[in-house]
């Protein structure tokens, strides 16, 4: 595959073209501070205000380290999602805030904050639970204590909003835990604080269902004029209750469940640092790259059971079955990456990754931390959300998530436009126009493909380009899920283009580039791949009477896991240190989905 020399690449990405009607921006939709109980970690997380900042490129103090620490990138926008339940709450506690301290709540969890401030959390997920604690929640869980926490997230946010330069989202975490199963969702407005202060956050302590969720939010926009959207995380650990084809109470789904998920969940968060929720080997046996950053433990330490309801790509087929029953179909998610760190910290890189927590910050420590869900060598660096919008603003970014118009890295900056349509012709991929034909002729992706004039198949036009500062590209995949006539749901991955001179062998696979990893010095090789790789791919198995949705996956070489660092700067064997553990990993991207309707 011939590539594109880096300077050009560069330049594309740099300078969009007069033609082009979006630009590229990175972001993390979801990032706790100290405002968080699960995040505050001694107080060795970062507040709420050196979260923007960090994400902004400032430099700003470690609190675990007491270093000087700069991101080497700085994003383009931010979510601090702190958990609405009892936001702000240990910040206070270590404040001696008068306020929560005139409460004899306060002052009881002052006591347990005083002996250890993680005892405050453990009170948190018991009020989550169901199980006590009722009078934290009757004086401290009140609209004049929740107001000062939510106020000091909006005014940080408003403070570090620079329009043009970095866009600073003001929202939380709405965190249902019900029997300890995952249903969390990221809400935030475009607006601004004005706004953000007619109303107060949400929480699972005011309802724990998800249609609940979504009536508050039709309601508060109703009454506020605010513009919301909720996106569902870590749906791997929902034990297939994020993606379902009932309600939240297992009654059958109607119609009204449909448009509702559908308006107030536009995207869904496919990798973050708890794991990957694109598919699983058991649910995808035959993709050979389904076993991504897996996690295969629930918040409770049980073993997770890979539910079709727990991950993208089925739920994106189950929609299409819901559609044909309902006519909406309920999962038309488009797909991003976050990071979900707890440290205050954007870290999504392997060779610099910062941990969960703040107190798995310190490498040493790593290696003799027990292995569960949240330990620094368990869980992953990712991800970043790519978006495609016409400027670095609240209105302009939050517009992009509800057109779809967005993707999902495990963390690198790979650059993936995707266009769909029927009216693609012969495309000279080595011309800088890719944008310019991709919006005249046809749609990017979150959008819908419909009657397909006859004889005429879908195309797709895609162009990836690597990040200079980690692995160029090993391969681009389209994958492609559909509804048959008999009413089964069927899928099927496409190796489209890839780097090298390798050949599709008879059965349509590709053989798997070098792994030129190194864990004796933690480096890798990066003369196997190619830094840009673009094709039009046309369905050659296009049925215009079934419904279908396509999918850009996007694989880099193989480069060192973020435990190989760790254990090669400590003087470790990798694969000592951690049996059993790949010591190299596939970075990737996923686009947000195209849609065919007949």
């Amino acid at each position: 595959m011939r590539s594109l020399p880096f300077a050009l690449i560069t330049s594309l990405l740099a300078c969009p073209l007069a033609a082009q009607e979006t630009s590229l921006f990175w972001g993390d939709t979801h990032l706790h501070s100290s405002s968080s109980t699960a995040a505050y970690d001694r107080g060795f997380s970062v507040t709420v205000e050196d979260a923007y900042r960090f994400a902004r490129g400032l430099p700003i103090i470690q609190p675990a380290t007491k270093q000087r620490i700069r991101i080497d990138r700085p994003l383009d926008f931010l979510v601090v999602a702190d958990h609405a339940e009892l936001m702000g709450i240990s910040p206070r506690l270590a404040a001696e805030d008068s306020e929560v301290l005139a409460t004899s709540a306060g002052q009881r969890l002052k006591a347990m904050f005083d002996e250890n401030p993680d005892q405050v959390f453990a009170a948190q997920l018991a009020i989550s639970f169901g199980n006590n604690n009722q009078d934290v929640l009757d004086q401290l869980y009140v609209p004049e204590i929740i107001r000062g926490a939510w106020d000091k997230q909006i005014s940080a946010a408003e403070r570090n909003n620079k329009p043009g330069e970095f866009t600073a989202f003001i929202g939380w975490e709405w965190s249902s835990t019900t029997s300890e199963v995952n249903q969390h969702r990221v809400v935030f407005t475009r607006d601004n604080g004005d706004v953000a202060r007619r109303f107060l956050p949400l929480s699972s302590y005011d309802t724990d269902r998800p249609e609940e969720l979504w009536q508050w939010l039709e309601k508060t926009e109703n009454q506020t004029g605010a513009h919301l959207l909720a996106i569902p995380h870590n749906s791997n650990l929902s034990k297939g209750l994020m993606f379902p084809d009932s309600d939240s109470m297992g009654n059958a789904m109607t119609l009204a469940d449909a448009e509702a998920r559908r308006r107030w969940e536009p995207v869904m968060e496919v990798t973050q640092y708890k794991g990957t929720s694109e598919t699983h080997p058991v649910l995808a046996p035959t993709d050979e790259f389904a076993a991504f950053e897996l996690r295969e433990r629930l918040f409770n330490g049980d073993p997770v059971t890979p539910y079709a309801g727990s991950f993208a790509r089925t739920a994106l087929k189950t929609g299409l079955e819901i559609e044909s029953r309902l006519g909406v179909n309920p999962y038309k998610f488009g797909m991003i990456g976050a990071s979900d760190s707890h440290t205050g910290l954007v870290s999504v890189t392997e060779n610099n990754f910062m941990g969960k927590s703040a107190l798995d910050t310190v490498p040493e420590q790593r290696p003799s931390m027990p292995l569960g869900l949240m330990s620094a060598w368990e869980v992953s660096a990712s991800g970043l959300a790519g978006v495609w919008a016409r400027e670095n603003t609240r209105e302009a970014i939050f517009d992009a998530f509800m057109r779809k118009e967005v993707f999902a890295t495990s963390g690198p900056r790979i650059s993936l436009r995707v266009f769909g349509s029927f009216n693609f012709r012969r495309v000279n991929l080595e011309r800088d126009d890719i944008p310019t034909i991709g919006y005249r002729r046809g749609i990017p992706m979150g959008g819908d493909l419909t009657a397909a004039p006859k004889g005429r198949a879908p195309s797709l036009l895609i162009e990836a380009l690597s990040d200079a500062k980690s692995g160029t590209l090993d391969r681009v995949q389209v994958i492609k899920g559909w509804q048959d006539v008999d009413g089964s749901l069927q899928e099927k991955i496409f190796d489209v283009v890839w780097a090298g001179d390798r050949r599709l062998d008879r059965d349509g696979n590709l053989p798997g580039i070098i792994n030129t990893v190194d864990t004796t010095t933690a480096s890798y090789d990066n003369s196997t791949g190619e830094p840009r790789l673009a094709t039009l791919w046309q369905d050659p198995e296009f049925d215009p009477d079934l419904k279908a949705f396509y999918y850009v996956r996007v694989l880099e070489i193989p480069t060192p896991r973020h435990h190989v660092y760790d254990a090669v700067a400590l003087g470790l064997a990798p694969e000592a240190a951690y049996p059993g553990k790949p010591t190299a990993i596939q970075e990737r991207a996923w686009s947000s989905p195209i849609w065919y309707t007949p």
